[in-house]
């Protein structure tokens, strides 16, 4: 097995060489944008798990970002349980969308190999370098850590090859655990999103570092929406000091380019969490925030990191929602905040509301430890909030609503009515 490792890494390096100069750029006639002053030339195709094979949008974006038909991907399948059939299942993938890609066999879990001594083989890294992208699996976000930094911390030759790639212009997509370790820092053993709001995160445990490709100044999280991870993005970018936070919904990619404008590309969406004018009060006992901002940017919108300014897709680009006399003006409430796209379907309503405040409620469930207390969700309108709504099929952006969250005795107010 471990002869036929080294014949991959051999063949992976011949078939990578002649191609890396003419993969690592745009396609003929495609100009390249401005890159951020010293950053990298490339771009991020960051997605948020259950990537489907047909979603044409995001697999042809990717191959596009390196290079075009025939460009070479390194794929990395370091965080799957069982990387050998991961790996070929994306390169079959990328294939069929007109890539030349290629297995990258550098994984914890690959048998009768050596992750620490492939991580520094000079072969592969030349091969990774060679490529116009590279494509990180999911699985467990701590094992492609694990493999590609060394124990003191620092990179390994493979990872400088990946980082290579990026600067030079190429792209490095992630699914799942493949876009946790996009951000400086990373979930890497969380609890339940609802154990994470009653305890909080630690370094090395809950959160640990990332690889960062993004910067360090904006938190990523994946299987965002449908799972309810908003909530325990938000403790974690309190703990690190993080004022934007992007949480990214399965099929669907954030597009990052060099200018850090991020445009959502595939089926749903993505969440922006901005805590620039957030407040914690330290004397109330439990997790607390006030006024922390969210906004649902939905599939073609685009949104500036450095500028911080969004537009709308062009589906909605005449679609600004106004305040309408014959909108409901029914309570806006969900009983369960943290269910499956809870969040988006309660700020839609609100949006379609005259009412300025909607509420939700997170708790641990009837047949868990302390099943009264839970959590209360308060989202507002404020006058910065804007909605934008396509007709056909309707779907909705919202920027700039208020959320607080305070601790809830749900005992305790049941028995006080």
């Amino acid at each position: 097995m471990r002869m036929a490792v080294k014949f991959l890494l051999q063949i992976a390096l011949l078939l990578a060489m002649p191609l890396g100069a003419a993969a690592a750029g745009k396609q003929a006639g495609s100009p390249m944008p401005t890159p951020a002053a010293d950053g990298p030339r490339g771009s991020l195709v960051i997605i948020g798990g259950g990537l489907r094979p047909d979603n044409d949008a995001v697999w042809q974006r990717i191959v596009q970002l390196a290079g075009g038909k025939g460009a070479r991907i390194a794929v990395f399948a370091s965080a799957a349980a069982d990387p050998a059939p991961v790996a070929a299942a994306i390169v079959d993938y990328l294939n069929r969308y007109g890539a030349d890609a290629f297995q990258v066999p550098l994984a914890v879990k690959l048998a009768d190999s050596d992750y620490r001594k492939a991580a520094d083989d000079p072969l592969l890294a030349d091969a990774v370098r060679g490529a116009g992208g590279v494509f990180f699996s999911g699985g467990d976000q701590a094992r492609i850590t694990q493999a590609l930094v060394r124990e003191d911390g620092s990179r390994s030759a493979v990872l400088d090859a990946v980082w290579e790639v990026y600067r030079k212009g190429g792209v490095v997509a992630g699914n799942s655990a493949g876009a946790a370790v996009m951000s400086t820092t990373m979930f890497y053993a969380p609890k339940t999103v609802f154990a994470t709001l009653r305890g909080g995160v630690r370094d090395g445990e809950e959160i640990a570092p990332g690889l960062g490709f993004i910067g360090d100044d904006v938190f990523v999280d994946q299987h965002f929406l449908v799972r309810g991870r908003f909530a325990r993005m938000i403790p974690a970018m309190l703990k690190k000091g993080y004022k934007f936070g992007l949480g990214i919904d399965e099929n669907t990619a954030m597009v990052v380019d060099s200018r850090r404008r991020v445009e959502i590309v595939g089926s749903k969406g993505a969440l922006l969490v901005d805590l620039s004018q957030a407040t914690t009060d330290a004397a109330s006992a439990g997790f607390n925030i006030a006024n922390a901002r969210i906004s649902y940017l939905d599939n073609g919108d685009l949104y500036d990191l450095a500028t911080h300014t969004f537009t709308p897709s062009v589906a909605k680009a005449g679609g600004r929602m106004q305040a309408h006399q014959a909108l409901v003006a029914d309570p806006v409430f969900s009983p369960d905040i943290l269910g499956r796209n809870a969040l988006v379907q309660l700020m839609e309503n609100l949006m379609n509301n005259r009412r300025n405040e909607a509420i939700g409620i997170a708790t641990s469930g009837r047949n868990t430890p302390l099943p009264e207390l839970g959590f209360q969700f308060t989202l507002s309108k404020t006058r910065d909030s804007v909605g934008y709504a396509s007709a056909a099929p309707q779907s909705y952006s919202i920027l700039n609503m208020r959320l607080d969250i305070r601790p809830l005795d749900i005992g305790q107010s049941l028995r006080t009515q």
